[in-house]
């Protein structure tokens, strides 16, 4: 029997009710949406009914394009709306991010309160084995950094390179390039992850203009 989802699980349903609200806010189609962010509208349509789990290429693209701070995408609904992080320091105790599957990643978003941060922290599980295709490699603007926290893994870039990975061993790189990750050990391998949110250095350097 699979294991019960924590109950710091963001469903798909909730996650899409979010995606479709930030939608009909700004009153765009579904075409629109996917003009804009390069989504298709079948798998846009899917996520917004909770009948599909995306890879974070396709829900970074949503939030760039639909202006949705990754805080509120992924914030936890027990508490209280992401505030800014000029309020105070964000605690995460151990266990308890907010955990998002997707396919071929279990994702546990750090620092979900702050809203408006420059990095996307995340404790990931890698379930991939295999890359069946092209579709496997996610590509986002930004930069990403990953270390190993146990088990192996081999991170596969578009351009053909291969790096593995063990307990220990880091690795930084453009995001843009399509990259793939994948467990080579024998237990699913666990990793720390950051990115940066395009969305947020964006808009940190919107309100300094106006700021100035």
């Amino acid at each position: 029997m699979p294991a019960p989802p924590p109950q710091n699980a963001l469903d798909r349903d909730t996650f899409g009710q979010r995606l479709r609200q930030a939608r009909k806010q700004k009153g765009w189609t579904l075409a629109q949406v996917a003009e804009r962010s390069g989504v298709s509208i079948t798998t846009i349509s899917r996520a917004e009914r909770g009948q599909l789990a995306l890879g974070y290429d396709n829900f970074a693209a949503l939030g760039q394009a639909l202006q949705m701070d990754m805080g509120s995408m992924f914030s936890d609904t027990q508490h209280p709306p992401p505030s800014p992080l000029q309020e105070g320091p964000v605690l995460t105790r151990a266990g308890q991010g907010v955990v998002y599957q997707g396919p071929a990643f279990a994702y546990e978003f750090l620092g979900t309160q702050a809203a408006g941060k420059k990095m996307i922290p995340t404790l990931g599980t890698v379930h991939a084995r295999q890359i069946h295709g092209p579709q496997d490699y996610a590509r986002h603007p930004g930069e990403e950094f990953v270390y190993v926290l146990s088990g192996a893994i081999e991170v596969h870039f578009e351009d053909g390179q291969c790096l593995p990975l063990g307990r220990g061993d880091s690795l930084y790189f453009d995001s843009r390039l399509g990259h793939a990750y994948i467990s080579v050990s024998r237990q699913l391998a666990k990793v720390i992850g950051v990115v940066t949110d395009e969305s947020g250095l964006m808009k940190a350097a919107k309100d300094e203009s106006l700021g100035g």
